[in-house]
């Protein structure tokens, strides 16, 4: 989206950065992005990407033979028939990279809990005067409302909420196999992606259907389960564009939900009435490539500052102010 570009690319610059800055390995990698091309529908599709993403200024190339995209992926089906590729996208461990975070926000002094449910905000006088967990009470400064699928939960008692459909989106990783995929791949239409880390193990992830609103507990952690289809039609589309992918063992299966609004863009703003909560929510499945931009979008707003970023697209108001239609799941995993 032209609003969101502006936050991916300075996203792309820091995510170059972050090892050094954070003190820890996050996994990145800047390798590519493919975005695939099965069919002659899927075709159009991604030559009208290729343009209109050129014209903003992104530096995406239109490779027009499965010939090309080998150069790129030698690993490849025949069923691949063309794809762009963008040369500065990346990828990187998740659980690596919020871990790094972590260690070095409590480097900085931050106190970290774990384990401790929010159950709701009190307000009063315009303030967010209270913060109520399972087990305590917190006095606030300022709230910062990152809760992503769960975030009405706590927005609406306050009168305010952010539009979401819910999509559930299916994981697969494997054991560590031999290099088969340096860039990220994903196709026109959303309903798969894959890219192999560092370890070697492939991620693969499906397309979005919808979640019943489940979650369960875990090893002591909330988890969303998978569908036994969806896990099939995975391992299908994903061998399908990629062979190797059908011969090797899963190390592990689940699956997540995506905070998805009407037009795919994030909330960044401070909701109406409430000068002390700043709600970061509805990233659509973009949340962690833009991570570090709308972290620190989110901290200014905190701060009282004015973000380095025109945010005037991802105000809550928005939704209120027009009729919007949903649009189309167009990246994640």
């Amino acid at each position: 989206h032209p609003a969101e570009l502006p936050l991916a690319r300075a996203a792309v610059a820091q995510w170059a950065q972050l090892d050094e800055r954070l003190g820890r390995e996050t996994g990145y990698r800047r390798s590519g992005n493919l975005r695939l091309a099965r069919g002659e529908d899927e075709i159009a599709t991604i030559r009208a990407l290729v343009e209109n993403q050129s014209a903003a200024g992104l530096p995406i190339s239109w490779l027009g033979s499965l010939t090309e995209v080998r150069e790129i992926a030698p690993h490849l089906s025949e069923r691949v028939l063309a794809a762009s590729f963008c040369d500065s996208d990346g990828h990187a461990d998740p659980v690596a990279t919020v871990t790094a975070f972590l260690e070095r926000a409590r480097d900085l002094g931050a106190m970290l809990r774990f384990g401790e449910r929010v159950v709701r905000l009190r307000a009063n006088a315009g303030r967010v005067t209270g913060v109520e967990t399972d087990t305590a009470s917190y006095a606030p400064g300022t709230v910062i409302l990152a809760t992503g699928i769960l975030a009405n939960d706590l927005l609406a008692p306050l009168g305010h909420r952010v539009p979401l459909r819910r999509p559930m989106v299916t994981v697969l990783r494997s054991t560590p196999t031999e290099p088969l995929l340096t860039p990220v791949l994903g196709v026109a239409n959303a309903d798969m992606a894959a890219r192999q880390e560092l370890s070697g193990r492939l991620r693969v992830t499906s397309g979005a259907e919808d979640w019943p609103g489940e979650i369960v507990e875990e090893a002591g952690r909330p988890a969303i389960r998978p569908r036994l289809r969806a896990i099939r039609e995975t391992i299908e589309k994903v061998s399908s564009v990629l062979p190797a992918f059908a011969g090797l063992e899963l190390e592990g299966v689940w699956a997540g939900a995506l905070d998805l609004t009407p037009d795919a863009l994030p909330v960044l703003d401070r909701p109406d009435g409430l000068e002390n909560l700043v709600v970061a929510a509805g990233f659509s499945g973009h949340g962690f490539g833009i991570g570090p931009v709308t972290g620190e979008i989110a901290a200014r707003l905190a701060c009282g500052e004015t973000p380095d970023h025109d945010i005037a697209p991802f105000r809550l108001s928005r939704f209120r102010d027009d009729a919007r239609e949903s649009a189309p799941l167009t990246l994640h995993g």
